[in-house]
């Protein structure tokens, strides 16, 4: 059970990140042109729960 958090440490929290990132920015310059960012917001909610769900299960587990 722990080496599967610890993967997906290693590995989905650094493409989350990356995703997160480039949502982020794309978020900013679509506001910046006032367009209509919803898909973007969704994918840089959904990646950021991730992320902060694998570090506090990782954490709680110790690894």
């Amino acid at each position: 059970m722990e080496s599967i958090f610890l993967v997906i440490g290693v590995y989905l929290v650094p493409i989350l990140s990356i995703i997160f990132c480039l949502n982020l920015v794309t978020i900013i310059k679509k506001v910046k042109k006032d367009e209509q960012t919803t898909v973007n917001t969704i994918w840089l909610t959904t990646s950021f729960v991730l992320i902060t769900w694998s570090i506090a299960i990782m954490a709680s587990v110790g690894v």
